[in-house]
């Protein structure tokens, strides 16, 4: 398929400018449709540049870009990296592969396992963030490894309540990784046991080690 002008999402990373590639910010200065969260658009978008916020409204966001696309490329910007559940999956949705361009970014759970000095290629990288895991990605066995997005619903306390149901030790080690890249940036460790108890970390990257 011969696309005339392209989508072109771009991973910004964790939050902080610090953590997006050159490549990702030249794309983004270079960019006359900037589409994104409120957050990023406040922090990556300049004068001139026509904007886009991403809301509920997933379809009149496609609506845009389609439009948009009429006339000129479009960039994307979603957090951490594109492939890892981000708007990513609703334009492959909805446009062919062939017209859509990736630049990768850092996803916060890739962040949180380097805070930790922790490898991350044995680990089942899930998200619970508006969504439940299969019982098979979250049962117990010897040496699993977990990297879990949190929410509101499904924070840490829960989570942890669900692993000790799913077999899991309650001395297994967990961290809990807020708020990655900012100034006021936490990493916490307990055991899953203590975890059970802990308020907050809504939003945060969770890290289960047996």
């Amino acid at each position: 398929m011969e696309c005339t002008y392209r989508i072109v999402v771009v991973g910004i990373g964790p939050g902080s400018p610090d953590y997006v590639l050159p490549i990702a910010s030249r794309t983004i200065a270079g960019a006359r449709v900037l589409v994104g969260s409120k957050r990023a658009l406040d922090t990556f978008a300049s004068a001139g540049q026509i904007t886009k916020v991403i809301d509920k409204d997933i379809k009149s966001v496609l609506d845009f870009i389609e439009c948009q696309l009429a006339g000129q490329d479009v960039v994307v910007l979603v957090s951490g990296d594109p492939g890892f559940y981000s708007m990513l999956a609703a334009l492959r949705n909805r446009f062919a592969a062939e017209c859509i361009t990736v630049v990768p970014g850092i996803s916060s759970a890739q962040l949180a396992f380097a805070r930790l000095a922790e490898v991350w290629q044995d680990a089942a990288l899930i998200s619970m963030h508006g969504r439940k895991a299969a019982d098979d990605v979250l049962s117990y066995r010897p040496g699993h490894k977990l990297g879990i997005l949190t929410d509101t619903q499904h924070n840490p306390a829960h989570i942890a309540r669900v692993l000790l149901q799913q077999g899991w030790p309650e001395t297994a080690s967990v961290w809990l990784c807020a708020n990655l890249s900012y100034d006021n940036e936490v990493v916490a460790a307990m055991t899953l046991s203590e975890a059970t108890a802990i308020p907050g970390f809504e939003h945060s990257v969770m890290v289960v080690k047996a």
